[in-house]
């Protein structure tokens, strides 16, 4: 995978439990994105803190791991030029009243809380959060 070309996403529990992934992965594959590694599983207490570990700080750290591993999720490693802030732009603000119309939050986010999708937020992360759920045996591109 090369720098800049690649991101990753998290479809979140709450979307998944309400049949959004079918919905979303094509709303991702019109907008230009290919997917180049996808699985469904759902993470333990541990992986969901070491996940999101940048935010262990903060006040909602504990209800976000929480959901996180209340049900499954559906990984994706997504390829396109300039991936990151493209695909940032595609979901839309954390706040889905926030978000714009057509973005993926806005569509399919309960809450802030209750966020529908997640979207690596710099190249940085995107490599670190691939090699979290892909093997290099599970990357096709």
């Amino acid at each position: 995978m090369k720098k800049g070309t690649f991101t990753l996403t998290m479809i979140k529990p709450v979307a998944v439990k309400e049949h959004h992934v079918g919905d979303i992965l094509s709303h991702i594959e019109h907008s230009g994105f290919r997917i180049i590694a996808l699985k469904m599983t759902q993470m333990p207490k541990e992986k969901a803190e070491v996940f999101y570990e940048e935010h262990k700080d903060k006040p909602f750290f504990n209800e976000l791991v929480t959901f996180m591993k209340s049900g499954p999720v559906v990984a994706a490693i997504l390829e396109k030029e300039n991936a990151v802030a493209d695909f940032r732009k595609l979901i839309g603000s954390t706040d889905p009243v926030e978000a714009e119309e057509g973005t993926i939050r806005k569509m399919f986010a309960k809450s802030k809380t209750h966020n529908a999708i997640h979207g690596s937020d710099s190249d940085e992360s995107a490599m670190r959060e691939a090699w979290f759920f892909f093997s290099e045996m599970e990357q096709f591109s």
